[in-house]
């Protein structure tokens, strides 16, 4: 199996409300979520899935309170996913639900599915930059981009302990494909879905006594959505997390929100697109955390 992306990610939240509140603002699609909980969409189809925290079909959970459950990998085929779900059954349990989504868990904890990728066309004719010798936009003045709408969800960070780390990446790269990207010593890995092109699809972040989840990022077309998008987060109450700025590792603009549902999203763009020819690259010293960030 060729995994392509992130196809779901599922959290368990006591305060459903609330959650519902936070992704109508930040910009998500609602979808039918059932009677047990809620479903939001990005532009090219992910789903963001919001359940229940008492709701045993779920995984158990890492950490107290709202956290992340289940991250839902899409794939490219059945009859691979069919194979990498009977490879894992060699030292793991898998259950395979109605619609054909194998499930299990990961080396710490955290839901693993397996899923068929269904992926839809999002927006693409978005307006161009200009700098002296590469013009992209003639004769088309820029408007405010409305209400911020994501195009994808990106990438996923976990926090992960420290002990078993070697383990717990082990389960992503040789079981199911990731490829490493860079691999600061002390932060964690960076790592890429054999299908995708993003510098990462999956971090896993090195820490001292905690399993938890990190953050998810969303795409959105250009640095003025990622700064309209998280104004307006804040305009409607929402806390910011982490100022706007550009990452070293990845290249890609970020600002950071308060997620009820736990940890963080981020709203990013203009990360780094990578191939096979890329790396892995090892840092004994980590890399500065920022390119640059407000003051």
């Amino acid at each position: 199996m060729t995994v392509m992306r992130v196809e779901r990610v599922v959290y368990g939240v006591p305060n459903l409300e609330e959650c519902v509140r936070f992704f109508t603002d930040f910009g998500l699609d609602p979808v039918d979520g059932g009677e047990n909980g809620a479903r939001f969409a990005t532009q090219t189809g992910q789903v963001l899935e919001l359940r229940d925290v008492d709701d045993p079909s779920l995984p158990p959970p890492v950490q107290s309170g709202p956290t992340l459950r289940e991250i839902v990998w899409g794939g490219d085929s059945q009859e691979s996913l069919d194979k990498l779900a009977t490879n894992l059954l060699s030292d793991r349990s898998i259950y395979t639900d109605a619609d054909g989504v194998a499930h299990t868990t990961d080396e710490t904890g955290f839901g693993v599915g397996l899923a068929v990728s269904q992926p839809v066309t999002g927006r693409t004719n978005f307006p161009g930059s200009n700098r002296s010798g590469n013009v992209n936009r003639w004769n088309d003045p820029l408007a405010h981009p409305g209400r911020v709408k994501p195009l994808r969800l990106c990438h996923v960070a976990l926090d992960i302990k420290k002990e078993g780390k070697e383990e717990a990446v082990a389960f992503y790269t040789e079981r199911l494909g990731f490829v490493p990207t860079d691999r600061p010593a002390k932060v964690g890995v960076f790592m890429r879905a054999p299908g995708d092109t993003d510098h990462h699809t999956l971090l896993l972040c090195h820490r001292p006594d905690r399993n938890q989840i990190n953050h998810c990022a969303f795409e959105v077309a250009r640095i003025d959505e990622v700064i309209v998008g998280a104004n307006d987060m804040i305009d409607k109450g929402w806390h910011e997390a982490r100022r706007l700025g550009r990452h070293t590792v990845g290249s890609n603009i970020f600002r950071f929100i308060h997620a009820p549902c736990g940890g963080r999203m981020e709203f990013a763009a203009d990360m780094d697109r990578v191939d096979d020819s890329y790396g892995p690259n090892d840092y004994e010293e980590t890399p500065p955390h920022t390119i640059w960030t407000l003051r």
